[in-house]
């Protein structure tokens, strides 16, 4: 039922319990955070080494990691010169970046907005190979991240509030009460149209807000707009929740 209003999604439930006998579980959605960096890290090392007994595995790349804007992504760029790791190894150490991104740090979140350039490395005729470089990649990225200052983002939403000229005081006190910033306040016909941005993890439960606050005369819509940093003092709580629950599930 993602993209339904609370109010609609329990009624559809009671309508399915009633007349198919049947149980849904419903639970809160997940606020999508991400990670990224606030510092620019210059050559940190990833390595593998493994050579005792045996065939060996060794790797080792030098990455310098950069934030860039929001929206960016992960960049790999290759900037090896001179042989220091083979040119069919560079897309292992790609790839151990890329699949390092999918949980950072902080709380497990995706590492976002930076560019990963890939400046040296080392490398054995004999004991190098895809793994081992995968492994260096990832290692080096890690690192990176970690020394970057990291720091969580959060999806801002822009929503759209309609209600009686009487409540237009409440609303925009309980928008700032959650974080957002009103960018507007209109007239439409005989009600006002209030625009704000505030984050996701406010409004998940609006619904049931709003209509406490005016009665049932309100009504919301929203969108995505962009993602911002968490404030630091949210950030501990989040960060916290989610190592809780990791713990949880581990």
């Amino acid at each position: 039922f993602t993209g339904m209003g609370e109010l609609h999604i329990r009624m559809t439930v009671k309508k399915l319990r009633r007349l198919y006998d049947v149980e849904v579980d419903l639970k809160t959605p997940k606020v999508p955070y991400r990670e990224t960096i606030t510092r620019k890290v210059e050559k940190v090392e990833g390595k593998l080494k493994k050579q005792t007994g045996g065939k060996g595995m060794f790797g080792v790349c030098y990455l310098t990691v950069e934030p860039l804007p929001r929206g960016e992504g992960v960049e790999f760029v290759d900037e090896i010169v001179g042989g220091s790791i083979p040119r069919n190894l560079i897309p292992a150490v790609e790839k151990g970046v890329h699949e390092s991104a999918g949980a950072g740090p902080l709380a497990g979140y995706p590492v976002v907005d930076l560019r990963v350039r890939c400046i040296d490395g080392k490398h054995h005729s004999v004991d190098s190979n895809e793994m081992a470089f995968k492994l260096a990649g990832s290692f080096g990225f890690k690192a990176g991240v970690s020394q970057g200052r990291p720091t969580l983002l959060e999806p801002i939403m822009n929503a759209e509030i309609v209600v009686p000229d009487e409540y237009v005081g409440d609303i925009m006190g309980d928008v700032s009460g959650r974080r957002g910033r009103v960018q507007s306040s209109e007239a439409r016909g005989s009600r006002q149209v209030i625009k704000a941005e505030v984050p996701m993890a406010e409004m998940l439960e609006y619904a049931s807000s709003l209509t406490s606050l005016t009665g049932g005369k309100g009504a919301f819509q929203m969108e995505f707009s962009h993602y911002d940093e968490v404030p630091s003092q949210v950030q501990e709580k989040i960060i916290a929740e989610a190592k809780a629950q990791q713990a949880e599930e581990s």
